[in-house]
């Protein structure tokens, strides 16, 4: 299923800040920066402060500033749950 986009949704803790299709994102985790492409394995990581980004089915780029919170990723939905999130571009 490594074809099928990401469904991906970017969650503040009192508004969503961006959901839709992308064919990657890297976030910056406790334990580094992660990238995240379509068929990744279940995983589960603490937010660092610091850009998300995200590039959609049609190439654009998007980046979010996100900080405590997490980043989920299951049969390719990715969660970025944070305290704080907002669009950049």
């Amino acid at each position: 299923m490594a074809g099928a986009p990401l469904t991906v949704s970017v969650v503040a803790a009192d508004h969503e800040v961006w959901t839709g299709e992308a064919t990657m994102v890297v976030a910056r985790t406790v334990e580094g920066e992660i990238g995240i492409l379509p068929g990744h394995e279940p995983m589960l990581a603490i937010l660092a402060k610091g850009e998300v980004r995200l590039t959609l089915a049609d190439g654009r780029k998007l980046t979010a500033n996100a900080e405590d919170g997490f980043l989920s990723v299951e049969k390719n939905v990715v969660s970025i749950v944070a305290g704080t999130a907002s669009l950049v571009s």
